[in-house]
């Protein structure tokens, strides 16, 4: 055994043929036991000292690998940062060995040259020194000659930040010695004034022991009046010697400087939540938008924190965590850490060794925080617990952050709070049922009030020709308005680009994408067809590729055409727009948010990202574009979401006392009912018309989905295997729990044709482990059949 592994320990192990690759492994047990089917490998290294994954890091693996139909293994390539793996690297070094009487060509001679005067060379590096060489195919022959030796070269991703510091030698530190130095340097003034600038900054002359802290070399180097030789001169001498210390990448912030007041209807709610903890392990907190959720969860984190446990803060978007971390951090200061995936790997590694070492007992972060190594959690909020931003696509495991959060709690014996203005309806109707405890806080922070919320009416606008482009008279006017009284005006459109397709006038012909069953949305500033779903890009055509024509036109609008219809409209506005486009960059989203905040924006147009939680001070007039595709959309959650995302991006209007926000909703039916109830804020209604729908047709929450995609690159052979599956799945299963298969909307996504097999199975009495693998064997029965090669399939379970 390996001295010092210990279980939680990443070590390095071979894999493959001859041991050909290298992969990270975690000591999930220590044992004596060989396997009995294969030849175990030696381990090649132990990477850490202490564990870095705790005990209920590796029990929470093993659950998810069951829970959601996958293999340890992709539960762990999907928790541990990239920084926490290392990586391997192929070098190639000249064989001491070789003989040169084997004939070599001039290219091969050109590159053994190079290596004979390196240690060892990567492809890259040697490619950039032998320039026009083709490396791989001479290094292929040169190996058959054993004339070089390929090997891989095994190195941790994570590399601490170093700062390189400068400080006198331990010779000068006395007062005398000292002296004797600057009398000395007096005939070289510009070597005399680097030792005098040192110690302005750190006056060894009043304290010797100051000397060891040294200072960072780039304050001296960054000073123009300095010469940069004689500070090289200097150390060469021996008067500053320079040494390299780690340098966290998260900056210690200042002590807190917030402290939160309650008003009397959160103070009641917190004292609610913590009444209802000492018997309930989960509670819902139902708020409406503005009413200060967000300061109730900081006054249970406070006293979280002050038990001595940890907690875990959970959001649905980066967006939001880049607003509300502001707000946190004047409360709770370096106590807390942030994780989220627009962080480095290092960044991400060194909050993960944070919570290890202790240093973060409080971490805010989206849903890849759940696998943080707590090992001593007491409180997990979820906010905004109904966004489907928490479910996770692709890769497995498809994982709801929300129920991973849940078991993490009961392991460790921690309590949790879900929060939402809309919740799901699965844990609203769990609250119902007494499973979870149920605080209901109805009252806007402040004076403020919900917003008045109209309907505007397209089809009598368009018929009277009273709207521009995508905007209505009634919105254009709203909008006018906000801009003379200086207040901001939020517009959202679920749906990025510019147009969603383009066509001929002529023709019909559509830009579709060669990869996807979808059309080619267009980006007016990068000025192409993208596809949304592979990537795939394309210039946009001048003329139609089938007839010729040039009335090729944008059909539909998105994010982008708003934001440049808005600078049309109204060219005095300083306008932004929030969506996947415009916030790629690390700091885009804390750029825009800031910028908004400050009043530095009139306008914001933006995706989904802009309905979750996001707070601010001067949004009196929301407008909301293209409803009825939201509500229309074929899913039996439809009715639910619509309400949930209407109801959130409403709520951003008049969260402050003062004048009442508005609401403008674009829609060609205003009659639906589901535009009723989210203008009487009425969840209740809701919830239960839904609830009802829902128990008749035996939908969540009465029942489990489990959604499995069959996929092959020919449609008759993903059509076979999908139709297969399915008949094996009903024979044992029954009509009634297998629906399908079905093309989705979208029936070919990166050439792949794809079916859809949804199964139900009713809550009760059900073994829901012994179905799992009934349907794992299934699977394996279509993937290990000859005639079926290729065939991929995709297990969701609890699909959205």
């Amino acid at each position: 055994m390996v001295a010092g592994i210990k279980i939680g320990a990443r070590v390095i192990v071979p894999f493959g043929k001859k041991n050909s690759r290298v992969l990270t492994a975690v000591v999930a047990r220590l044992h004596s036991t060989p396997p009995p089917k294969y030849q175990a490998r030696y381990i090649l290294e132990l990477l850490d000292e202490y564990p870095l994954i705790t005990g209920y890091q590796l029990e929470l693996f093993r659950w998810m690998a069951d829970y959601y139909m996958c293999c340890v293994g992709e539960v762990m390539n999907v928790a541990l940062p990239s920084g926490l793996k290392i990586s391997s690297q192929s070098k190639v070094q000249y064989n001491p060995d070789f003989d040169y009487a084997e004939l070599l060509t001039p290219e091969e001679v050109s590159l053994l040259e190079e290596l004979q005067k390196h240690p060892a060379l990567t492809y890259d590096e040697l490619g950039r020194l032998v320039g026009e060489l083709n490396v791989p195919a001479v290094i292929k022959s040169l190996v058959g000659k054993h004339a070089v030796i390929v090997f891989e070269e095994v190195r941790e991703k994570y590399v601490p930040k170093m700062i390189r510091k400068v400080r006198l030698h331990p010779n000068y530190e006395e007062q005398e010695q000292l002296l004797m130095l600057i009398r000395r340097l007096e005939k070289l003034p510009k070597q005399q004034e680097v030792v005098m600038r040192y110690m302005r900054h750190v006056p060894v002359q009043l304290n010797p022991s100051l000397n060891a802290r040294g200072l960072d070399k780039s304050v001296l180097n960054q000073d123009d009046e300095l010469s940069q030789s004689s500070l090289a001169t200097l150390v060469k001498n021996g008067v500053f010697e320079t040494f390299e210390v780690i340098q966290p990448r998260f900056a210690d912030l200042s002590a807190p400087t917030a402290e939160i007041i309650l008003t009397e209807a959160q103070r009641k709610a917190s004292e609610q939540v913590m009444a209802y903890f000492q018997t309930q392990n989960i509670v819902l907190l139902h708020g409406i938008t503005g009413s200060g959720k967000t300061e109730v969860y900081i006054d249970l984190i406070q006293q979280a924190l002050g038990s001595g446990s940890q907690v875990l803060y959970l959001l649905p978007e980066i967006a939001l965590t880049t607003q509300i971390v502001v707000r946190l951090q004047r409360v709770f200061g370096d106590k807390m850490g942030i994780y989220h995936s627009k962080f480095s790997d290092n960044e991400r590694v060194e909050v993960w060794k944070g919570i290890v070492s202790g240093r973060y007992q409080f971490v805010v972060g989206v849903r890849s925080a759940v696998f943080l190594p707590f090992d001593n959690l007491g409180l997990i909020i979820v906010d905004e617990e109904h966004e489907t931003s928490y479910k996770q696509h692709d890769p497995a495991p498809r994982y709801h952050a929300r129920d991973v959060a849940m078991m993490m709690a009961q392991w460790q014996q921690a309590k949790v709070l879900l929060g939402s203005a809309t919740p799901s309806l699965e844990s609203y109707y769990q609250a119902k049922q007494g499973r979870y405890r149920l605080v209901e806080l109805f009252q806007r922070f402040g004076d403020a009030v919900l917003p008045e919320i109209t309907l505007v009416d397209t089809k009598v606008e368009k018929k009277q020709k009273t709207m521009k482009n995508e905007f209505t008279s009634a919105l254009l006017a709203a909008l006018g308005n906000n801009l003379e009284i200086k207040e901001q005006s939020i517009l959202f459109q679920n749906r990025r680009g510019y147009s969603p397709y383009v066509q001929c006038e002529d023709c019909e012909w559509t830009a579709e994408c060669p990869n996807c069953a979808v059309s080619l949305t267009y980006h007016m500033r990068a000025a192409e067809l993208r596809c949304h779903y592979c990537g795939y890009k394309e210039e946009v055509p001048r003329t139609c590729p089938t007839c010729g024509s040039t009335k090729v036109k944008t059909v539909g609008f998105g994010t982008e055409k708003l934001e440049d219809q808005l600078q049309i409209l109204f060219p005095a506005a300083r306008i932004l727009r929030m969506d996947l486009d415009t916030t790629r960059a690390k700091n885009a989203y804390q750029q825009i948010i800031s910028e908004f905040e400050q009043g530095d924006v009139d306008m914001l147009v933006g995706t989904q990202m802009i309905t979750k939680g996001l707070d601010f001070d001067k949004v009196s007039l929301v407008g909301i574009f293209d409803a009825d595709r939201i509500i229309r959309f074929p899913e039996f959650r439809a009715t639910e979401r619509a309400f949930q995302m209407l109801t959130q991006v409403s709520g951003r209007a008049g969260r402050r006392g003062g004048r009442r926000g508005r609401v403008l909703i674009q829609t060609s039916n205003p009659q639906q009912l589901i535009l009723q109830k989210i203008i009487a804020n009425d969840y209740k209604g809701l919830y239960d018309e839904e609830i009802r729908e829902r128990q008749d047709f035996n939908y969540p929450p009465f029942s489990r989905l489990i959604k499995v995609t069959v996929r092959h690159p020919e449609q008759h052979i993903s059509k076979q295997a999908s139709e297969r599956l399915a008949a094996e799945l009903t024979d044992t299963l029954g009509s009634s729990r297998v629906l399908g298969p079905e093309q989705p909307l979208v029936e070919r996504i990166r050439n792949q044709f794809l079916y859809d097999i949804l199964i139900k199975i009713e809550r009760g009495p059900v073994n829901m482990k012994a179905v799992k693998e009934f349907i794992r064997d299934r699977i394996n029965d279509i993937l290990t059949d000859k005639g079926l090669r290729q065939v991929s399939v995709v297990v969701d379970v609890d699909c959205l």
